[in-house]
Order: structure tokens, then sequence, then C-alpha cells
């Protein structure tokens, strides 16, 4: 949620800072702004889209020195007054993240005879660093930041400008990502590589509790005692172009479509048909180590935690462990009892998902081995875990997720196998025939991608309706979770998910023949307990829209639409099922004119909690 950047060195700052917003505008925002040093700090900023920005801005202003913000209201309306960056006299400063006292400090600096322009938290820390900077005969920028956060309580990544240290940007970071991009005579500071990934791909991941300086051309870090940090730049692997639509309508539609080859990349290098196993090498547990594991636990939001509900049923069924699955921001609050031989897998897109984050620093605290699943090379998340399982995915920039969901679905798989394994509950032969069946996974997703069309006219038909309900049972239970998911985070329409034996216990009460009802019902051992749902459903003269098997013969008897999907093993159905479905919401969407990409209300890295 939100974005920083800032910009110094020997090229015109603002349109670097603009460009660099608009490249982070994927993570959601109701307002932005600017501050350039043209001789002395001028700031800019509107309620409403960058495009708005770049009108108020002068074309007469120069500068080589800058910070951008994007921002999603926490605290205050969207409006002008409410956006960054918050100004101090002669300071300027963008934030992301949440100060949880801020309340307390803003009635000291009241006190004290500040006046505050905004309803925001940020402006606390623009006043109390101006604050700090003019105690004992005066502190540098850096050192007036380095006291001011040791007062602010809560999450924050912050970049300050002063006019007095004009050739120099501070920043600041604890529990929201903050990462420095390094060029030549140039550098760069984001909530995000891709902001500047147009001009640097070598990268410095700031930590936790992390201070320092941007310069021209040399960066400074240091902890917060003032000690000097080293650390190495990293490189990112993957280029602008893998950010950018190429020639698809929306991003989501191109992440949809590049699922072939994404999950492709996931497992590529792990899967031994010969060996009927999966290699983890990155998992770093020994054979005797999981042989002792008494149990797991699933940590996740949203999306992601829909994914870990399927990992819950394959964990049970693959490796016998029995396996818990918890949403992020309930966990730290539900007085978990662990233990040290369990397994914590944390799953996050982003890597920075908060309420993940500090629910694996909870579980770590009862001496649980972490392992975090995650899209994002080099996020938070990485450095917090005992082992990472990167998805490989590539860059997603569409709110929705698409193609990291079903990746996620596939390391969950690949998981589940070794484990299973290890463990001696599946033999070679049972994991082979998995390992098989997922290495055919990107051609049948390519089948279910050539079959848009029909889902098309499904999607039209309905695109009017007002509720929608989807249900499945076992495996394809999470996916009728993450089908509602979809179909309200981007059309706008009421849509629940439900398991399907549920639907008496409530749900029953609101079939009407203005409900379409979405059954995932591809074969497997719950196929004849679905069959009888939809029966019920029809009974009440729901509309009803079957995901099924090509093999399927008789599910067009029950319902009014059929969306096909090729047959598979039974566990990797709901990858086939997830990917029609992702269509089935973006072109009802489509239909009815919303913004695909980015959805209102929502934001694709949600760093607070």
């Amino acid at each position: 949620m939100c974005g920083i950047v800032a910009y110094i060195g020997d090229g015109q700052a603002i349109p670097v800072l603009i460009d660099s917003l608009k490249m982070l505008e994927y993570r959601g925002y109701d307002s932005a702004g600017v501050t350039i040093f043209n001789d002395t700090l001028e700031t800019y900023k509107v309620a409403g889209r960058i495009k708005e920005l770049e009108k108020v801005i002068p074309e007469s202003v120069k500068g080589n020195v800058g910070i951008g913000h994007t921002r999603w209201a926490t605290h205050g309306k969207p409006e002008t007054r409410n956006a960054h960056p918050h100004l101090s006299s002669n300071i300027s400063v963008v934030h992301n993240g949440i100060i949880e006292n801020y309340l307390e400090l803003k009635e000291r600096l009241i006190g004290l005879g500040y006046e505050f322009q905004s309803d925001t938290d940020t402006e606390v820390i623009a006043h109390l660093l101006h604050f700090n900077m003019n105690q004992e005969g005066g502190r540098s920028l850096l050192e007036g930041l380095k006291e001011t956060v040791k007062e602010l309580n809560g999450s924050y990544a912050i970049g300050a400008m002063c006019n007095e240290n004009a050739d120099m940007i501070a920043f600041a970071r604890k529990d929201s990502p903050l990462v420095i991009g390094i060029g030549k005579g140039n550098n760069y500071a984001a909530s995000d590589v891709t902001a500047f990934l147009k001009h640097t791909k070598e990268v410095i991941f700031i930590n936790d509790n992390e201070i320092g300086l941007l310069r021209p051309d040399s960066i400074e870090i240091y902890d917060m005692e003032g000690n000097s940090v080293s650390r190495d730049t990293e490189t990112i692997e993957w280029d602008l172009e893998a950010a950018e639509k190429a020639g698809y309508e929306h991003f989501m539609l191109k992440e949809i479509h590049e699922q072939p080859t994404s999950i492709q990349n996931t497992f590529a290098g792990k899967l031994s048909e010969l060996e009927g196993n999966v290699t983890l090498e990155e998992l770093y547990l020994s054979k005797e180590e999981i042989k002792r594991l008494k149990r797991a636990t699933i940590i996740a939001c949203g999306t992601s935690w829909n994914a870990g509900i399927l990992g819950k049923y394959l964990f049970e069924k693959l490796a016998g462990i029995h396996t818990d699955i918890e949403t992020a921001s309930e966990f730290r609050y539900s007085n978990p009892v662990l233990c040290g031989e369990e397994l914590t897998i944390a799953i996050t897109q982003s890597g920075e998902t908060a309420d993940t984050l500090a629910a694996v620093r909870s579980s770590t605290s009862y001496g649980c081995r972490s392992i975090a699943i995650t899209n994002v090379v080099g996020s938070t998340i990485t450095r917090e875990s005992d082992s990472v399982l990167y998805t490989r995915a590539g860059p997603e920039i569409g709110v929705a997720a698409t193609k990291t969901f079903t990746a996620q679905l596939i390391v969950l798989y690949m998981l589940a196998i070794n484990l299973g394994r290890a463990r001696g509950v599946i033999s070679a032969d049972e994991a082979k025939d998995l390992i098989v069946a997922i290495k055919r996974l990107p051609g049948q997703i390519q089948k279910v991608l050539s079959r848009k069309d029909t889902i098309n006219e499904c999607a039209v038909q309905f695109a009017d309706k007002r509720d929608y309900f989807f249900i499945g049972r076992y495996l394809n239970f999470p996916v009728a979770l993450e089908g509602a998911l979809k179909l309200k985070e981007i059309s706008y329409i009421h849509a629940e998910g439900y398991a399907a034996g549920e639907l008496k216990h409530g749900p029953l009460a609101l079939i009407t023949d203005e409900t379409p009802v979405v059954a995932i019902a591809t074969k497997g051992h719950t196929y004849e307990k679905i069959l009888s749902n939809i029966k019920e459903v029809k009974a009440r003269n729901a509309t009803v829209i079957a995901v099924a098997d090509d093999d399927d013969t008789e599910i067009e008897k029950y319902v009014d639409v059929v969306i096909r999907v090729p047959s598979t093993h039974e566990l990797l159905a709901p990858v086939l099922s997830s990917v029609a479905l992702q269509l089935l919401s973006y072109y009802t969407a489509l239909a009815k004119d919303c913004s695909i990409d980015k959805p209102r209300n929502l934001a694709k890295s949600v760093t607070v909690e």
C-alpha cells in the first residue's frame, strides 16, 4: 500500500519521480505528490491520479533531488491536504506505514507550537524531525531522523529532505519495505524495485531498524546505534518488459496468459520422474528432521490463504502431517499453541505482507522452523525465514493475484511430495504419477486459455447479476473461495465461496432465480456429492455454471452452463479450475467496464496491519 520514491543525481528529478510513481500505481493509491529542491524545497500534490499531479507541476521547475509518494488513505480522507509529502518549515517527508502513537506525539507537538495542516500520522514525523534537528545547537538531517524514529511506535519507511542538507536524502525503515537503487552518478530509493528498474538493476534491500543517506555518488547505511552497515548489492534478474502489458488490454489478462510459462518456471529443475521425488535443496531440512515433524501451520492472507487451504489438504494426504491453516491477521492474537518440532509455512506473494510477517515473528519466538513461499527475491520474509521457496512467477502488476496463485499451488504440491516421500507416506510410483501430471499442466492451462471466448460469453450473460455463489468440496473448496474472491475484487459483484456441504446451514436461504451458482465439479471422490448440491440449488431455481472435466458426459444434464477444463490427476484439478475462474472474473469485470488492474479500495501489497 502506498509507494515511496526518491531520486538524487545529475539528471532532472521530476521526470524520474513521475515515471517512478507511475510504475508503482499498481500498488493502489488515492493521491500523489512530490517535493523537489529547486533552490528551495517546492512541493506539489493532488488528491487523484498521477496525471493530475503532472498538470500542477510547472514546466519551469528544475532540480536534481526529490522525493515522491502515492498515498492510500489510512489516517485522514483522500484530500490534497492529506497527500504526501508533508512539510515542517524547511523539511519535507514521505512515509509508508502507520505510526501508532501519533496522537500522543501530535498533542505534544501542538504544545510546542507546531500547527498541523493535515489529519495524517505522517505530518507528526515532519514536525518531530524539525524539532529534533533544532536541538543541541542544531543536528544534521541524519541525526535528526535518527532521534525522530526512536520516538515512533509502529511501522515506517521514510524519505526526508531539508533545505540545509539539499545534497542528500535521508531514509529509515521498520516493518515497511524500502529498497535502494544504485546508479552511476544517480541513486534511487523506493518501496519496490519496479519504480526504478528502467534505470538500474543493482539494488540494496534496507533491513528493519536501519537508517541512512542517499547522495548522488554514495549510499550510507547505519544501525540505530550509529554503526556503519556494509551491504552487498544484489542484481534484479527480470527486466522492465516483464512488467509491461506486451499488447494485452490489461496486466491481469497478460498475467493469466503467462501461467503456462510461469508454473513451468516454478517447477523447473525440481521434478524427478525417474526417482519419483521433488528436489528442494533450499528447504534445509534433513530426512530425520522431516520424519520428526508433528505439525505444520500455514499462515497467509487473501489469495495466499486460499492457496494455504489446499496446502493443508495436500500435507495431510501426501505427507501425513497434521496441518492448521491460520489467517495471519488473527494468528498473533489467538494465543497459538506451538512447540519446536513444527513447521510454520508463510505464504505471501510480495514477501512484505505486514500481518504475515508479524505472524512469522510470533511463531519464531516459539522455536518453530519457518518456511516462506514468496515471489519476491530479497523481500523481508526471505530474510526472516529459515527456508525460502520462490514461486518464480515473475512480476505481477495486476492487483488481483493470478499467476502467483497458481505458482503458490505448484510450490505446495512440490513441498507436499517432498515431505511425503521423506516420511514414507507416499511411494515413488505415487509421486511419479503426480510429477508426470504436474509437467502436463502448462499444456493443459493453454487449453483452458484457448476457451476464453466461451468463458467470455458466460461472463457477459451474467454480468448484470448482483450476487454469485461459488461451491466446491474438498480440494475444490479453496477453488470456490478463490473464484469468489476474484469476482468480487475486480467486478464488484457480491460473491461468496462455500464448502458445498454447508449450503443447508444458511446459504440456501439466499438462492433465487437471480442467483448464479458456480459449482466446481471436476471428477474425484466427492463428485457425486457435488451433483447432489447442484440439484439442491437447481430446485431453488438457481442458474448453475459448472466447471467440469472434458470427459464428463453427465454434467450437462444438471446444469445450465459448463466451463470445460482438461482432465487431470484429481489432486491437480484445482490449478485448471482456478485458471478458468480467473477468466470468468476478468471477462465479467470487462463487461461491467471496471478498473480491472486497479480495483477500487484495494492495494497489491498490504504493508500495514
